[in-house]
């Protein structure tokens, strides 16, 4: 009951008025300055268009006004790519145990968990799309910027391996900015174990999809990210290994302003094909029914 009486004060953000501005004073009559509730609207920003939240995550984050793709947490791009029932996670309890006692990691795992709501940087499972069943493994680059450290790597590998299992279609969703320096070796390990694991799995004629979402770079991009049988991104979407500026400076020459992109990466034969993200459901399920993978054996 008193809970209802009660209520938490809601947060507002204030925006000056556009003549407060460039007056340089109150005028008469006129609010100095409007307040909307916070997180009620949204800016691009690449255009800078401001718009409505709940307008933006119906067009699945996707600036009408420019076409740039903002990024999705890894539980927002399972619910607009797999169908809405039956989705079994895999290994959810799964964390870190800090196996080098690395200053302050464990406390920043602490943190990152109790941000993002999740244990660590992907989360793995069997869903269908279209009815169609697939392993899928979800990277979250909210979580430790989406760094791989011995968990990421160990559950992408536990899923090749059901995957290759059950003889299903694998689809990987990568955001990365690379390995993750507070497992040191350990992390640079998990890049030889999932390919290794892949390996195997194309051995049994497993088709291995490689999704590739804004950014995925280091030690994801030469690895499992690199490794699939079709590799598809988002329109956008930085891939690459070492960073602009580092390569910049190694090779003393200015980059394309469009290098490691997606569109660049497609016209230099690194990608198959780059699709909006209100089509990846559908091209997803259109090359999963092409190679005629419909269930596991």
């Amino acid at each position: 009951m008193f809970k209802d009486l009660f209520q938490k004060k809601r947060k507002y953000a204030t925006i000056p008025s556009e003549r407060l501005e460039r007056t340089g004073g109150p005028v008469e009559g006129e609010r100095p300055k409007r307040e909307i509730p916070e997180g009620l609207m949204s800016k691009c920003s690449k255009c800078g268009t401001i718009q409505y939240s709940k307008e933006l995550e119906k067009n699945l984050k996707v600036c009408p006004s420019c076409g740039y793709h903002m990024r999705l947490n890894a539980s927002e791009r399972v619910a607009i790519t797999l169908d809405p029932e039956g989705f079994i996670e895999f290994d959810s309890e799964m964390t870190s145990v800090d196996p080098l006692e690395f200053p302050g990691y464990a406390t920043k795992l602490e943190q990152q968990q109790l941000k993002t709501g999740q244990p660590d940087a992907v989360i793995t499972g069997q869903g269908s799309i279209e009815g169609q069943p697939v392993i899928v493994a979800v990277m979250n680059f909210e979580f430790f910027t989406g760094s791989m450290g011995s968990v990421v790597g160990e559950k992408i590998t536990r899923a090749i391996e059901e995957a290759t299992e059950r003889r299903l279609p694998l689809l990987i969703f990568s955001t990365s900015g690379g390995a993750r320096m507070q497992e040191s070796i350990l992390s640079l390990m998990q890049m030889a174990k999932t390919s290794a694991a892949l390996a195997r799995f194309s051995e049994v004629g497993g088709l291995y999809i490689s999704i590739i979402t804004d950014p995925t770079t280091g030690g994801v991009s030469a690895s499992f990210a690199s490794l699939g049988d079709i590799i598809i991104a988002e329109p956008g979407a930085v891939f690459g290994f070492a960073g602009r500026i580092v390569i910049e400076q190694t090779i003393r020459q200015k980059l394309p302003d469009d290098f490691q992109t997606a569109e660049f990466n497609l016209q230099h034969g690194q990608l198959d094909l780059v699709v909006h993200r209100k089509e990846m459901r559908a091209t997803l399920s259109k090359l999963l029914d092409l190679h005629n993978v419909k269930g596991g054996v």
